[in-house]
Formats: structure tokens, C-alpha cells, sequence
């Protein structure tokens, strides 16, 4: 099994034996595409899942760091922290194979903490809005989680 994650159209495909089986809308970088830290843009070409964060928790768990806060979201504490960028249910967190491209130095994916990651039902799939993450809806994200094993491999493209 393979993800692509095409930017344009803002989805991501699972493939296997090259044929999808299964595509999501998915919100990325409000930004756009580039590699550099700090940019907020969501990083190209190969990576693979490198962990898996949030089995077993309740979906809308938000997560801080990688670690589930013990809140779990709603539109009020949406209202209370407008200014949070919620990672909620489950996180992928993504590591570059491309050496100077998006693995090591000032391009790193994983030491920039690049993640598909769970969003507020508000937020809109379809349309670029993150920080350089990507976004899915809550039940695709349970969904894609129970069936990609860490170490999947996913390009990422224009």
C-alpha cells in the first residue's frame, strides 16, 4: 500500500497495486507547498509514516505535542482558544527519504513536525488552511489509521 497527496486537488488517494482504493479531501498549507522550516508550507516528494499517535483515543481528542491533552474538542473550547491550531484523534507523523530535499538540515519533515492529523468540523476539506499540516476529517483520519501501518510510504506532489 502507498498514499499520494496531491496538492492541487487538495486529496489523498491509498493506493495499491496502482489502483486507488480509497481517496480523502484534505486540507493543507495555507502557504502552499516548500520545504523550509518555519515556512508553514507542506512539504514535497517521499516520506514515509514514521509513528502513529492517538490509537484507542475518543475521536476529537486534542493533542499537544503528540500527547493528548485530556480535553476533547468541542465548538465551545473552539470559541475559548480561537487562536489554537487543533490537532485532534489521531496523528501520522511524517518523515522525509529525500536527503537535502526533505530529510535533514533546515528541510526536514519529521523535525518539523509535519503531520496528517484530525480537524474541527468547521474546518473546511478541499481548500489549503493549515500551517503546513495536513488536515482530514475526523472519522476518514480512524479510518485511514486502522488500515496504514507505520512505515507506509507517501508521495506528495504538486
Amino acid at each position: 500500500m502507498i498514499l499520494e497527496l496531491q496538492l492541487a486537488a487538495q486529496k489523498l488517494f491509498v493506493l495499491e497495486e496502482n489502483k486507488i482504493i480509497a481517496k480523502y479531501a484534505v486540507s493543507t498549507a495555507k502557504n502552499g507547498a516548500g520545504e523550509e522550516y518555519g515556512s508553514e508550507k507542506t512539504p514535497r516528494g517521499w516520506h514515509i509514516i514514521r509513528a502513529k499517535i492517538g490509537a484507542g483515543c475518543p475521536i476529537n481528542t486534542v493533542f499537544i505535542r503528540r500527547r493528548p491533552t485530556g480535553e476533547i474538542f468541542t465548538e465551545a473550547l473552539g470559541r475559548q482558544f480561537p487562536e489554537r491550531d487543533w490537532i485532534l484523534t489521531r496523528i501520522f507523523w511524517l518523515s522525509g527519504l529525500e536527503k537535502n530535499k526533505n530529510r535533514l538540515g533546515n528541510v526536514d519533515t519529521m523535525r518539523r513536525k509535519i503531520y496528517i492529523h484530525g480537524a474541527p468540523d468547521n474546518v473546511l476539506m478541499g481548500e489549503r488552511g493549515s500551517k503546513g499540516c495536513v488536515r482530514m476529517r475526523n472519522h476518514d483520519l480512524i479510518e485511514l489509521f486502522e488500515k496504514i501501518p507505520v512505515g507506509t510510504k507517501i508521495f506528495i506532489k504538486e
